[in-house]
């Protein structure tokens, strides 16, 4: 945990600059160290993910220049890093395809399209506050969905690293492909390929600070134009448009329409659930306040400035935010920094570009996509939480065979299932009193008494219509199948917070059916707002039967042990509210 001088962040309650200000001159050469960090290691990583989205090379740029500097003005988080993202760039390459060709002027424009649709989405999300829809994907599916990426990114870079033409739909079709041409390969180029992995792993394992991606870039750069590589049959990237991005505005034509919400829709979810995430895990980190909503407008506004200047999607990046924090970096200086080296790139360095080997970055993106794959998390999954690791499982199914977008549609379903599941099957007790005087929870099974004629049953969690059902038949089961006399049912609701329509129309369906067996229920420390909810659905204020709600279990005890329930007979209209 950092020192709390680091809320000083807070002191600046302005809507822009947030990221950057109050300014701290101390910082200022840790900041830059960070960026030019970001940059050596950040620029290969992302003109690598244009492999993956399928767009010019020069445009993986892009999106660490605009993007970057726009998040860092109107967002909130001090080290987030905005910039292109693996995850969406496999959702646009795994999604438009179905309407233009991968690389084509049409897909390219598209890919514009869907990031200024996403920004629109995020401004929307904004309006109403739904920063909290990032809860709604589960650490576990957020597990599994981004190794399912992993393995389908990997696997369509296969072919590249050994100099074949990229075939087959889908990860397992590549992979047989690959297998089935491996005869082919271009010697140099898979020479070449393992050069290039055998720097970034070695750098990785022996020198974990050196930027052993850019290190190869430079290293292969130099030996491809030394030794002319594109004449001995290596593949290189050709030229790279060098000087600022044009403006650009995105085409949006009627028929395809419908296939750019549905990508739009599939970024939109894992920008929300994976920015909020990484956000809020390095302002705890470093003691600070994060504001979900706030971010929203920064990357609604990174967005729609790389729609505007002919990229893709921008999402918060864990992996280039953790390269932030681990230089030192702790404001958006840095970020502005890396910005700043980028436009260098751009105006100064591209020819260089055109001569990297095509095969460096299948190399990079290659390695990105076997970190993708958590193999760690889900062995963590499957010993501490078997449920939710079927839960990852089944996310990385759909992605690698069916595709990215439904991967992700797919990992949220899942994680309201989860969720659903949890809450329906949840823990139920009965309570009994210890010889020390304590109550303890036991099995939901009848004759287990808190005193002479009174059960008491603990429900722990909310009360809705998907647990209702379990509720009543928990309860007549101890009434039913009791061999002692009863007189009292109380019900522990201490971790009811909330009853919606249906659990209430239940609780007066079991309440009339309760007085018709001569028994008497009664409540236990309930919460106020859903005090407020019994008494509105009249679940406790039936006409004539004495019915209380009670502060703690002990004093229910106190005022029921002598007390027997009245002789009624339930109204005919017991069960409507009044």
């Amino acid at each position: 945990m950092k020192p709390a001088a680091s809320t000083r962040a807070h002191l600046h309650h302005s809507p822009f600059l947030q990221g950057l200000l109050p300014f701290n001159s101390s910082q200022l050469p840790r900041d830059i160290i960070a960026g030019l960090t970001l940059a050596a290691l950040g620029i290969p990583e992302v003109m690598g993910y244009t492999k993956i989205s399928g767009t010019p090379t020069v445009t993986g740029l892009y999106t660490i220049l605009l993007p970057l500097v726009a998040f860092a003005v109107l967002g909130a988080s001090r080290q987030l890093v905005v910039a292109a993202d693996s995850a969406t760039a496999a959702i646009l390459a795994g999604t438009l395809t179905t309407v233009a060709a991968l690389g084509s002027k049409e897909y390219i424009g598209l890919t514009s399209t869907v990031a200024l649709t996403v920004a629109v989405m995020l401004v929307i999300a904004r309006i109403f506050r739904l920063g909290f829809l990032a809860d709604f994907l589960s650490r576990s599916a957020l597990i599994g969905f981004l190794t399912g990426v992993g393995v389908q990114v990997a696997a369509g870079e296969l072919a590249g690293l050994l100099g074949l033409a990229k075939q087959g739909h889908g990860p397992v079709m590549q992979l047989v492909s690959v297998a089935q041409r491996v005869a082919e390969a271009n010697y140099p180029t898979t020479l070449l390929s393992l050069a290039v992995l055998a720097v970034i792993i070695g750098c990785k394992r022996l020198v974990p600070h050196a930027p052993g991606a850019l290190i190869a870039v430079i290293g292969s750069i130099v030996a491809s134009g030394v030794f002319k590589f594109a004449a001995h049959g290596i593949a290189v990237t050709g030229e790279v448009p060098g000087g600022l991005p044009s403006l650009f505005v995105p085409p949006l034509h009627m028929s395809e329409i419908n296939q750019v919400l549905a990508t739009a829709a599939s970024c939109f979810i894992v920008i929300i659930a994976q920015s909020a995430a990484t956000a809020r895990a390095y302002a705890t980190r470093n003691n600070e306040r994060g504001d979900d909503n706030a971010d929203i407008i920064g990357l609604a506004a990174a967005n729609a400035v790389a729609a505007f200047t002919g990229t893709f999607v921008v999402n918060g990046s864990p992996t280039k935010t953790e390269i932030i924090d681990d230089a030192g970096g702790r404001t958006q200086v840095a970020h502005l920094t890396t910005a700043v080296i980028v436009l260098l790139v751009l105006l100064f360095l591209t020819r260089p570009l055109s001569l990297m080997p095509a095969a460096v970055l299948s190399a990079i993106v290659f390695l990105i996509g076997v970190k993708l794959i958590d193999v760690k998390g889900m062995a963590e999954l499957f010993r501490m939480q078997k449920d939710e690791f079927v839960v990852a499982l089944l996310a990385a199914g759909v992605v690698v065979f069916a595709d990215v977008m439904h991967g992700i549609l797919a990992a949220v379903v899942l994680s309201l299932i989860a969720h659903a599941r949890h809450s329906y099957r949840l823990r139920t007790r009965v309570l009994t009193r210890g010889p020390t005087g304590h109550w303890i929870p036991h099995h939901v099974e009848p004759n287990l008494l808190a005193a002479p004629g009174i059960v008491i049953y603990r429900f722990e969690a909310d009360l809705f219509y998907a647990n209702t059902g379990r509720f009543t038949e928990e309860v007549l089961k101890l009434v039913n199948e009791a061999s002692v006399p009863l007189r009292w049912v109380v019900i522990d609701a201490t971790e009811i917070s909330n009853i919606d329509y249906t659990a209430g129309k239940t609780l007066l369906q079991l309440g009339a059916e309760l007085d018709q067996r001569g028994l008497g229920i009664a409540v236990v420390a309930v919460p106020a707002g859903v005090r407020h909810e019994l008494e509105r659905y009249r679940a406790l204020r039936v006409s004539g039967a004495h019915r209380e709600i009670f502060e703690t279990v002990d004093a229910a005890i106190d005022a029921l042990r002598d007390l027997s329930p009245p002789a009624w007979a339930a109204a005919p209209d017991a069960d409507q509210p009044r």
